[in-house]
């Protein structure tokens, strides 16, 4: 067992089940890049401040230099002795350069320098995440934009509602996904403080140039507390929060698409690359993508849920409860990762049945709020006008026929300011392109939502 960097006031080696118990560096190993930027940054606002010697320092940039080298080409792997990612480092720096490798913790603590590490790797993993959110947005623009007129029923309670486009009902995804990266950035802005500087608890006593070092890793400023810039974890659990509803709204679509590749819906065919089969029944054409991303939805929550509970009850400051910040919100960022790239794929190559919308949309009664609508532009009462477009329906449903099947006579029963108009009136395509008021379903304005969509960045 490797030597600890606090040995210095215990008498015994730790036990062996503890320190495996103990030890973060099968997961936190992660964070190597962003430990060594964040040491290197440190480095030289050290020497800046004169704390450290220009030949240390030069001493240190370069063996951190050749660290980060060695890991990133296989050269150098992780002693699974050491406690954490900060201690291996700064362990294999030392046996490099010697005593100068030691003299890079002056001034800084474990506690803030994973603060800063968690800090940093998390703005690297939302750019990537972001980016892949964008290639979902595209995609479904795209595909918004080849179904503006392809009419489908919209559905309340799951019962067909009113007519609109698929290209209207892929928009409110499109939307989804906007406030969902908008949320990653604000979250992303919430997190642009460094807290390197807060020591363990207590700041320190060294001339410490904070903001030096901050502007040096890019960060917008500096934790103004340093209780608050060791112990915070609230950006993790944003970061997951936000994750959850962008699964959430993953979900929701998911479920869609598993219904809409049914048989009894048949709207949509998967492509072969993003399905699978039975092992016993050969028809089968299963969406697993679709069900895998519905499943993990639930895994991303548990990370949410995880971590509020870890820091529910944690006094300030730094507690070894907060090792348990980084399985929770590593997972969930894979696990997004992980859905993303094949749901974008899924997407991009289903095939759209776009007659079976179009019946589903006539054999769902879905135009029966325009007769109503009909009905109170010759003059009726709403309410009226409701009763006597719900009557029709129960005597189509009565007949085994659709609204437009009724003839004039028929419908003239039911009431005398029913004119041959009708028909026009009530056709799915004068449903749809009649409704021309922001957020509505006509091609036309799902035409500007999706040019207003694709200037968003």
């Amino acid at each position: 067992m490797s030597k600890k960097m606090w040995d210095g006031r215990f008498q015994k080696e730790t036990d062996k089940a503890a320190n495996d118990y103990n030890t973060s560096l099968p997961f936190d190993c992660r964070m190597y890049a962003q430990d060594i930027r964040g040491s290197m940054a440190h480095c030289r606002m050290l020497k800046t401040q004169g704390i450290l010697t220009s030949e240390d320092s030069s001493k240190i940039l370069s063996g951190l230099s050749g660290i980060l080298a060695d890991i990133d080409d296989g050269k150098l792997t992780f002693d699974t002795d050491a406690e954490d990612i900060h201690m291996f480092i700064e362990e294999e720096l030392t046996l490099r350069i010697g005593d100068a490798g030691k003299r890079l913790h002056t001034g800084r603590s474990r506690n803030d320098q994973v603060a800063l590490d968690i800090r940093l790797y998390l703005m690297d993993e939302m750019k990537q995440i972001r980016e892949l959110i964008m290639k979902l947005y595209r995609t479904l623009i795209v595909k918004a934009g080849e179904n503006i007129t392809t009419i489908m029923p919209g559905y309340t309670h799951l019962q067909r509602a009113q007519p609109i486009t698929l290209g209207h009902h892929l928009c409110a995804y499109i939307q989804m996904l906007q406030r969902d990266m908008t949320r990653l950035d604000d979250a992303v802005v919430r997190m642009n403080y460094s807290p390197l500087g807060s020591g363990a608890l207590a700041g320190t006593t060294y001339p410490l140039d904070r903001e030096a070092a901050a502007a040096d890793l890019g960060f917008a400023g500096v934790t103004q507390n340093s209780l608050d810039g060791v112990s915070d974890r609230d950006f993790v659990i944003e970061i997951a929060g936000v994750l959850s509803i962008l699964m959430m709204h993953l979900s929701r679509f998911s479920e869609e698409i598993i219904l809409w590749s049914t048989q009894e819906f048949a709207f949509i065919d998967l492509d072969d690359a993003y399905a699978t089969g039975s092992s016993i029944m050969p028809q089968k054409k299963n969406p697993d993508i679709a069900e895998l991303t519905r499943g993990k939805t639930g895994r991303v929550y548990g990370d949410l849920m995880a971590l509020l509970v870890v820091m529910k009850g944690l006094p300030l400051a730094y507690n070894k409860d907060m090792q348990e910040d980084k399985e929770a919100v590593f997972d969930a960022i894979d696990t997004v990762k992980g859905a993303l790239i094949p749901f974008t794929g899924m997407v991009a190559t289903m095939n759209i049945r776009k007659d079976r919308m179009e019946q589903a949309a006539a054999g769902g009664f879905t135009n029966a709020t325009d007769l109503a609508d009909y009905l109170v532009k010759k003059g009726l009462p709403f309410r009226s006008a409701h009763e006597v477009s719900g009557k029709l329906v129960k005597y189509c449903l009565d007949a085994g026929i659709a609204l437009l099947d009724v003839g004039i006579d028929e419908f003239r029963s039911f009431s005398d300011l029913i004119e041959d108009d009708v028909y026009e009136a009530i056709s799915l395509l004068t449903c749809v392109n009649s409704r021309t008021i922001t957020g509505a379903p006509s091609p036309g304005t799902v035409r500007k939502a999706l040019d207003a969509a694709a200037q968003f960045k």
